[in-house]
């Protein structure tokens, strides 16, 4: 999905506090692992505890999927106190909930969830500015009778940026329900033209169901002709025509996991300057996965596929981020950009997406969603990439 909101996420730790996290060695785990590997985060912090509000976070932290709820994390290790003081706090609506998805967590049944779970707190106690608003915060500062609230912005998302082996596999299902989806349409003709673009997203997003997905990660771009140069143009009830470029953004929901694909294809027969294009952008595309690698800077992965565009002459016409990571959030960190600041680490899942749009002529996008490993970019995405597909025509 091209375009990205810039987050505080993006942003280094110790640029906003002057104090540089470390990241303990991470190994396949769940929920608990995963609070493990903040309580190091939070020591290298010098905070006591965190107060975890935004509900993604919640949910990575505990697997709970409730509407309502707060976590406060120590940054000792409760077991070596014989008792757990990592407590979750939800409203009665969610009290069963709470003890199926979260049996191993204390379970503090309140409407105001974060400043119940303050007022039994102390010390230097981190809070995720990201995430709560100015009222919000002197409800906290309210309750906290003995301690301090300091700004920890980041935390949390710095450890989801590089996922476990069930995140893998979440992402990996996920992308496998787009890739059956696309086949599905191509092998019955579903991009032919006299189908609307409104026609070919519903389709997309009910095979993709059908594939097991919980339903679709984001709004379904199907973008026709000269549609196909608005990168996040949404679908319309105009026709597909022959001799249109056809682009399609779309990504599949497993277990809370996103999914992130493009694909441009032709209806009808490709004229020699949508060939062309789409070779450029295939090319730029090929040439960003290439540089995916642990160590390397994400600015210098969009310079690697920008840099062929540029060179052809279309710089201009290439208007936004090479890519994103993807989880949880169908953008996270890190950001993949000209002006990102991030680092690759094995295990990091992004997206790789570059593309050149002709303003009322039409576009080519070529997306792919890949997972950062120790000897390179594995593609989560399957689908081919290519221009012309052979499909079966129902009319």
């Amino acid at each position: 999905m091209s375009g990205r909101t810039r987050t505080p996420y993006d942003v280094p730790f110790s640029t906003l506090t002057g104090v540089q996290p470390t990241r303990p060695e991470r190994a396949p785990g769940g929920h608990a692992r995963r609070r493990d590997l903040l309580r190091g985060a939070l020591r290298a912090a010098g905070l006591d505890a965190l107060l975890v509000t935004d509900l993604v976070n919640v949910r990575y932290l505990t697997g709970f999927t409730g509407s309502n709820a707060a976590l406060l994390v120590h940054a000792g290790d409760d077991a070596d106190r014989g008792e757990d003081r990592t407590v979750l706090a939800t409203d009665g609506r969610y009290t069963t909930q709470a003890a199926a998805q979260t049996p191993d967590l204390p379970v503090l049944v309140q409407r105001a969830v974060g400043p119940a779970l303050l007022g039994a707190a102390a010390g230097a106690i981190g809070f995720d500015s990201a995430h709560v608003t100015v009222d919000g915060h002197a409800e906290l500062a309210a309750a906290l009778t003995d301690g301090e609230l300091r700004r920890a912005p980041g935390l949390v998302e710095a450890l989801r940026a590089v996922k476990d082996a069930g995140e893998v596999d979440a992402l990996r299902q996920a992308c496998a329900a787009a890739d059956a989806a696309l086949a599905g349409v191509i092998a019955d003709g579903g991009l032919r033209a006299g189908r609307s673009e409104r026609e070919v997203a519903r389709d997309l997003e009910e095979r993709m169901r059908e594939a097991g997905a919980e339903g679709p990660s984001f709004e379904t771009i199907v973008a026709a002709g000269a549609h196909a140069a608005i990168p996040h143009h949404s679908p319309t009830d105009a026709p597909l025509a022959d001799g249109d470029l056809l682009t399609m953004d779309f990504g599949a929901l497993v277990d809370g996991y996103h999914s992130d694909m493009t694909r441009t294809t032709i209806v009808g027969a490709p004229a020699e300057w949508q060939r062309d294009l789409h070779d450029l952008v295939a090319e730029a595309a090929a040439a960003g996965r290439a540089a995916l690698a642990p160590g390397v800077a994400t600015r210098d992965v969009d310079a690697a596929a920008r840099d062929v565009i540029t060179a052809a002459g279309f710089g201009e016409q290439f208007v936004h981020g090479l890519g994103h990571g993807v989880g949880l959030v169908i953008h996270e960190a890190p950001a993949v950009s000209a002006t990102a600041t991030a680092t690759l680490e094995a295990g990091m899942t992004v997206t790789v997406e570059p593309g050149v749009y002709l303003a009322g002529r039409g576009g080519v996008r070529i997306e792919d969603t890949l997972l950062v490993t120790e000897d390179g970019a594995v593609p989560l995405t399957q689908s081919p990439r290519d221009l012309v597909h052979e499909s079966r025509d129902e009319t």
